[in-house]
């Protein structure tokens, strides 16, 4: 089965291992930098059962919001975010993503047009 790709600008962001809390900050801090499908007026939350809790977000690499804060809120702990995009809308997001964090790269997948990197943020950068 083949996954239709997605623009060269567009990114996938995929958390998951943290709270509804940590997940909203990442997305918050990815939203000062690109524009999103994430809605402000619609925060991440927990679903309440014991299945895992994933929360997605595509960014646009290219496009930056006009009004943009540049915060990046502490993070009560560690958060898994899988990537996936072309390789320079990745580096772009993940730059962003070092600015305001410690990031480790835990795993990779490369291909000539698309990449997913699985990244473990943690935060704030240079604060352990």
């Amino acid at each position: 089965m083949t996954l239709p790709r997605l623009p060269v600008s567009q990114v996938e962001v995929v958390l998951c291992d943290c709270s509804a809390q940590d997940a909203e900050r990442v997305f918050a801090c990815l939203c000062d930098h690109f524009e999103s499908d994430r809605r402000i007026d619609d925060p991440p939350h927990e679903v309440g059962d014991d299945r895992p809790t994933m929360w997605t977000g595509h960014y646009d690499t290219v496009a930056v919001p006009t009004a943009a804060e540049e915060h990046a809120e502490p993070l009560s702990g560690p958060v898994t975010v899988d990537v996936q995009g072309s390789p320079p809308a990745v580096r772009l997001l993940r730059a962003v993503l070092e600015e305001a964090y410690t990031v480790r790269q835990v795993g990779v997948d490369a291909g000539d047009q698309e990449v997913q990197l699985q990244l473990r943020v943690e935060g704030p950068r240079g604060r352990h």
